[in-house]
């Protein structure tokens, strides 16, 4: 089974098809998948270098300025969705008018030179929270070309090679979530001081050695070959288009003949831009939720968040490869996408309706003055030392008071089922995007679909921070319940109008 899913162009039932019709030329088929490859690895290096530190940023905002809230952690995470949104259509565009590996190129550097500013963020004399929110901004910025890579991808595969394709590249993405979230639980044991390398300026500790992987793991994307350009139609037949340099040699197509379904096009965006919300919501929660509900140390947090993360990601592994045994060669996905992504929705529902409190256990209280409490009721040795670190759910979040805390089983369980609905609905969403639209060139459309997930990602971490700081886990998850539950009644409502390009045209049978 593993051999089927890493070598797709050999093994994977997902890539075969007739041998006369797809990559008539062997060089053609190889360099095609060897591109392919090259951006498979893209998306995993892109996915290490956002969750290397997203367990961290957190306990390091508190660290580097006092007067950093839970409210304002959520415009930090924010700030790496934002500065994607803001990217991807750019690079999309330019993508499809010049050869990929410019925006690529353009976009990696950024993302360098940006964890390297990150790993700094604490040598100002004030207002470091907004370093530190400038700088996830630009690494953001630096990741808008997930557009560039999943477009390209969905050109170089035919309509039968897609699904495996995007899955393959899914699964990249999460082998990426996973080392991310492990490498920096494994760093958490450099500890919060570190060592000091003068010469540099440079404090290497839990918080600033994970940027900087992630600015090592950008130069070593940035030194990847990237071979040919190509791009196929629906059969799998070369096409020519606007960013094929001169020493291509393409068969021109008329797969492209066609308008695309415009309301495909925005259910879509906004099936995934809920999809990434509630995720956001997720990730962006786990951290202050699990300070809060089971008074876990700063390192603590990073460390067990880190590992928790880490087995969600090998989990959405297990959702990959669970995937290809429900591929047939003559009849396609048996199961079928829709009914994947519907399935999927389903369960992240199932996931964070676990999540609400109940029962009569509350939290510890974390009192201002330090002392350590159990619920309304002071202890009467408050700790003298110095390097003593207070745990517990702040007091001035009041709701700590009288709402019920979310049990350890609750948070597992809620991350196991999150795990299983979220990739499915992941690969699905982008997956029928690429389908819906077909042989066209797809740059500017898989922008504005990664900007609307990456303005999710935007909204979802200041909404869930301010409605969890001001209101308690039971709205916030409340809330979140009720948009899936939008989005599986869109999906219903509209379920026949997602389906391929070819297939609406009547090109190919369902």
């Amino acid at each position: 089974v593993m051999s089927q899913f890493m070598d797709p162009e050999e093994n994977t039932p997902l890539l075969n098809g007739d041998s006369d019709s797809i990559d008539t030329r062997d060089d053609d088929y190889k360099s095609r998948w060897r591109s392919i490859r090259v951006m498979y690895f893209t998306m995993f290096l892109s996915s290490v270098g956002f969750t290397i530190v997203i367990t961290s940023l957190w306990p390091y905002l508190q660290k580097i300025d006092d007067g950093a809230t839970a409210g304002f952690l959520g415009w930090v995470v924010a700030a790496y969705s934002l500065g994607q949104m803001l990217a991807s259509p750019l690079f999309g565009f330019w993508s499809n008018h010049r050869p990929r590996r410019e925006p690529l190129a353009c976009s990696i550097f950024i993302n360098l030179a940006a964890n390297v500013y990150y790993a700094y963020v604490y040598l100002p004399t004030s207002e470091n929270k907004y370093h530190m929110l400038a700088a996830r901004a630009l690494i953001g910025f630096g990741a808008g070309n997930v557009a560039v890579v999943r477009s390209y991808v969905a050109g170089a595969t035919s309509l039968k090679e897609r699904t495996g394709a995007m899955a393959n590249m899914s699964a990249c993405q999460a082998l990426g979530f996973i080392l991310g979230p492990a490498l920096q639980a494994a760093l958490s044991f450099i500890g919060e001081k570190g060592l000091s390398v003068n010469l540099i300026d440079l404090q290497l500790n839990m918080y600033t050695a994970p940027a900087l992987l992630a600015a090592l793991f950008a130069r070593v994307n940035k030194a990847l070959p990237f071979c040919r350009e190509h791009h196929v139609d629906d059969h799998g037949r070369h096409t020519r288009t606007i960013n094929y340099g001169s020493e291509e040699r393409l068969d021109v197509s008329q797969e492209t003949d066609g308008d695309i379904d415009q309301i495909a096009v925005v259910t879509s965006n906004i099936l995934f831009f809920i999809i990434m919300f509630i995720f956001a919501v997720f990730e962006t929660i786990a951290t202050p939720l699990s300070m809060d509900m089971f008074s876990w140390t700063r390192k603590d947090a990073v460390l067990y968040n880190g590992i928790i993360l880490s087995c969600i990601g090998f989990e959405s592994i297990l959702v990959f490869l669970v995937g290809h045994f429900s591929y047939d060669d003559d009849n396609g996905n048996l199961i079928g996408d829709r009914p994947v992504l519907l399935g999927g929705l389903i369960i992240i529902f199932c996931g964070f309706f676990v999540l609400l409190p109940w029962g009569d256990h509350y939290p510890q209280i974390r009192w201002a003055d330090v002392r350590n409490v159990t619920h309304k009721t002071f202890d009467p040795n408050p700790a003298s030392n110095g390097s003593f670190e207070p745990t517990g759910c702040p007091a001035e979040q009041t709701w700590c008071q009288y709402t019920p805390a979310v049990h350890l089983a609750q948070f597992i369980a809620a991350d196991v089922l999150i795990g299983v609905g979220y990739p499915a609905c992941n690969v699905m969403s982008y997956t029928l995007y690429s389908k819906i639209l077909g042989s066209k060139p797809q740059g500017v459309y898989m922008g504005w679909l990664t900007a609307a997930g990456s303005g999710a990602r935007t909204l979802g971490p200041v909404f869930v921070s301010q409605v969890y700081t001001n209101l308690g886990p039971r709205w916030a998850f409340s809330l979140v319940c009720g948009a899936v539950l939008g989005a599986v009644l869109l999906l219903v409502a509209l379920y026949h109008k997602l389906i391929a390009f070819s297939l609406r045209y009547g090109r190919i049978r369902e």
